[in-house]
């Protein structure tokens, strides 16, 4: 990711010189060079790129370095000399984690910190494109889902100096990752869309989960605001955490109390909702365009912000009108279905936990469509609570009106037992046996949600059948 800035003359100015690469990392420059872009991956690499030779326990970055100057890198960070252009370091991680402090404590806008259970990535991107809209000034935000211990300082790393506005999701499922991680952000505002049991198996309960997203409140800047869900059997937890770290509180939700709240939400004809909101100090009416409750809990977290940083409201309302699904996370695809009909594919591959399966099912029953399919892959990492989570899923399957359910991976036993007798029923090993199944038993005006962890594949599903491959 390249990005420059105009200096007063007009000119381009780098986004960092070899000389202050040097600075923030306590390493060596072998000459002078400028660069307008970071990356640690070599197959990410374009021209005028920084390339970070990080060593990790399968591969070492030093080994793509004559791959990653053939890509058009302008120099890199190593530790041990090149002949390229390099600046030379003791530990190249450590250096990437300063370069990223460097660039926080060079940018003298607004920083904003998203995490939670569900909706990190599509809250990020949904704010990013509300804060671009309100033409205050350059806004940055991590890239893809860049959420963890590499993820995040790299993307610090690859913020200009003149940034107005820098969105970063933060991610974890260990305890006290994410007080590392807003160490680094130091955000302004700090954002907690939902708790859910995603990653219970390394916690153990689900309240346990929400001290550990609490952790991102440790970073917060003086006068700070944390903005919690109203509606969570969490918020007290989560506020007390907060005003620990002497935060301003925001909570939102549909629920009484919350200080951004919706006050009303109905489908609208263009397939989104129509949001009547209430702020402390305005009234909103706008329409979120991807469907679905929990796209309306973040688009309220998301006015709690615009608020909170001094942005464009109105102009949010614009944004959230005509932001789609992403994909991977509610991309709604209309492929091929017999001889000369469609069908609409639900796009929700990337990531699934009982929260997020929940809320998708449900939207899935709103749609209108001749058949209603969900391909629902395994959800992973909870542990001990795995069965009893994924035969939960049954009421809202039923509720729905599916008429198809395939359930891909070992893990939907329970559920396949649950629905037995109750509707149309595959359980498939894997993707590509769900591949094969959808594609003999697809018909036209059929609507056909796909989710699951991204670990079970089911992407490769989406793209076969949009024709990706």
């Amino acid at each position: 990711m390249r990005a420059v800035m105009n200096d007063v003359t007009g000119r381009t100015a780098p986004l960092w010189t070899s000389d202050e690469i040097a600075v923030a990392t306590g390493g060596q420059a072998s000459a002078p060079f400028t660069v307008s872009g970071v990356a640690f991956d070599s197959r990410e690499v374009g021209p005028g790129d920084l390339f970070i030779a990080l060593k990790g326990e399968i591969s070492d970055g030093h080994a793509f370095l004559d791959k990653a100057f053939a890509a058009g890198a302008a120099g890199a960070i190593v530790s041990q000399p090149i002949s390229q252009p390099h600046v030379l370091v003791a530990d190249t991680t450590e250096a990437l984690n300063a370069l990223g402090r460097a660039a926080r404590a060079r940018m003298g806008g607004k920083v904003i910190g998203v995490t939670g259970s569900v909706g990190k990535t599509s809250t990020k991107e949904a704010l990013f494109a509300a804060l671009e809209r309100s033409l205050i000034g350059p806004v940055h935000r991590s890239v893809k889902s860049y959420n963890n211990h590499v993820g995040v300082p790299l993307s610090l790393a690859r913020m200009p100096r003149d940034t107005r506005f820098g969105v970063f999701e933060m991610g974890m499922n260990h305890a006290g990752e994410l007080s590392a991680l807003t160490q680094l952000v130091r955000p302004h505002v700090a954002i907690v869309t939902a708790i859910a049991p995603a990653h219970i198996e390394f916690f153990g309960t689900e309240e346990a989960i929400a001290h550990a997203k609490a952790e991102i409140f440790e970073g917060l800047e003086p006068g700070g605001t944390a903005i919690i869900p109203q509606d969570s059997v969490h918020r007290d937890l989560l506020v007390k955490a907060a005003q620990q770290y002497g935060a301003t509180i925001v909570t939102f939700g549909m629920g009484e109390g919350a200080i951004v709240r919706g006050i009303e939400a109905v489908p609208s004809a263009s397939g989104g909702t129509l949001v009547s909101a209430r702020l402390p100090d305005a009234e909103l009416c706008f329409t979120v365009a991807a469907p679905g409750e929990h796209h309306v809990s973040n688009a309220l977290a998301i006015l709690a912000c615009v608020e909170a940083v001094g942005a464009d409201l109105a102009a949010t309302g614009l944004a959230l009108a005509e932001l789609p699904g992403l994909p991977g996370r509610g991309a709604r695809v209309t492929v091929p279905a017999g001889e000369n009909g469609t069908a609409v594919l639900i796009d929700e591959s990337y990531n699934a936990n009982p929260l997020s399966m929940v809320a998708t099912i449900r939207q899935l029953g709103r749609d209108k469509a001749d058949r209603r399919i969900v391909v629902l892959g395994a959800m992973r990492e909870l542990g001990d609570a795995s069965d009893a989570l994924h035969a939960s899923l049954a009421p809202s399957i039923e509720e729905a009106c599916v008429d198809l359910a395939v359930l891909v991976g070992e893990e939907m036993a329970p559920l396949a037992q649950k629905l037995e007798g109750k509707l149309a029923l595959e359980h498939v090993a894997d993707a590509p046996a769900a591949t094969r199944v959808i594609r003999e038993k697809m018909q036209p005006g059929d609507v056909i949600l796909v989710k699951g962890s991204n670990s079970v594949g089911l992407s490769r599903l989406v793209a076969a059948l949009s024709g990706g491959e």
